[in-house]
């Protein structure tokens, strides 16, 4: 199907078997026990464990990750009439990122049809939320009346965001939805390829001669909702912040000068820094919003090789990793991570690529 570009266009293209037996309920513990698929050039499949990942940078690299810190942005309420409802906290509505004294939000509510433009939702004596405006994608803008701070209200009456997948309200699991270096309030989900790290991988790393650096995406409905088209031309990607720092980008400019990759550590990471780059390569430093959608026949400007975990069948994140490794490519990896009983999903395993047509071979040991 490589050379069939229509084909690619269709959402049917990046539709894949998964048993659900393959669909990982926990991470690995420790978190760098996990697997790591490594594609290589021409397809070639290399099974590792995760702890093995600093083998495969080299002195000279970049590897960028994304310190978003996931909020406890599912609040539990009650519908002004009785039963129960969630708020799903979004993003603020008024202002570029999370801000604790936000009042106006995009937000995702249950049960939709009990709760239209009007409806109330209180959280106890803390306060309440009323529905402003209902979009035609279902999300509502919600103003907040609250009676304490609005951090005191979602460690109150919120719970993190996991997947349906994995199950509500078990802490310890909510724990492990954090990376290690969580460090910015702001997302709704986790970026979780960087769920793999720990600390003596980093110390691993560092000691190849690579550096690490940060950036912040707000991970929401930009990253992880579904595509319901037909065509993938046809999704539309919600608004992501992103912030990168000087340093973050002139580290980025000396390892493209030497000679050393730009690694990046989950598709978010992806997304903000190709957002920020020119069409030569250089990312510019700066907090910005994107909508990029990334699909077969993008021309890349600045990321070399990508850490990611497996993704949901016909998503915008498998549509990503199959544009920026090759579709036959990623295609076949997908079909032997089933084979080979790997995990799959935000608690899975993960997957080491390079860009097609650009530096494949990963370093020796």
């Amino acid at each position: 199907m490589t050379d069939d570009a229509e084909a690619l266009r269709l959402a049917a293209a990046y539709r894949y078997d998964l048993p659900p037996e393959r669909i990982a309920k926990a991470p690995a513990e420790p978190r760098d026990a996990s697997r790591l698929l490594v594609l290589g050039a021409g397809g070639a499949i290399d099974h590792r464990t995760f702890a093995d990942f600093p083998a495969l940078l080299r002195e000279g690299d970049v590897l960028v990750v994304n310190e978003t810190r996931v909020i406890r942005a599912r609040l539990h309420g009650t519908r002004a009439g009785g039963g129960r409802a969630e708020v799903l906290l979004l993003r603020p509505a008024d202002r570029p990122r999370y801000d604790e004294t936000a009042r106006r939000w995009l937000a995702l509510v249950r049960p939709g049809r009990r709760l239209p433009a009007g409806a109330t939702v209180r959280f106890g004596a803390d306060g309440a939320c009323r529905i402003a405006a209902v979009a035609a994608d279902g999300v509502r803008e919600v103003e907040l009346d609250l009676a304490v701070p609005l951090g005191e209200l979602l460690e109150r009456h919120g719970e993190l965001p996991l997947p349906p997948y994995v199950g509500a309200g078990d802490e310890r699991r909510a724990a492990l939805y954090q990376t290690v270096f969580a460090r910015v309030p702001g997302s709704v989900a986790a970026p979780t390829a960087s769920l793999h790290f720990t600390q003596r991988v980093f110390d691993a790393i560092r000691a190849r001669g690579v550096t690490v650096v940060p950036l912040v995406l707000d991970v929401g409905l930009g990253t992880f909702r579904p595509m319901e088209k037909d065509r993938i031309d046809e999704h539309v990607m919600h608004a992501e912040r992103f912030e990168i720092p000087a340093e973050t980008a002139a580290a980025i400019a000396r390892a493209r000068d030497s000679g050393g990759r730009v690694v990046a550590a989950g598709t978010t990471v992806v997304r903000a820094l190709e957002s920020a780059a020119s069409p030569s390569g250089e990312v510019a430093a700066g907090e910005a919003e994107t909508r990029l959608f990334i699909a077969p026949g993008y021309r890349w400007r600045v990321v070399d090789a990508l850490l990611t975990n497996f993704h949901l069948p016909a998503s915008t994140l498998l549509v990503l990793v199959c544009a920026f490794a090759g579709y036959d490519a990623v295609m076949a990896a997908y079909a032997q991570a089933v084979a080979n009983d790997y995990r799959f999903y935000s608690f899975g395993d993960a997957m080491f690529c390079s860009r097609a047509g650009g530096a494949t071979a990963p370093a020796s040991a």
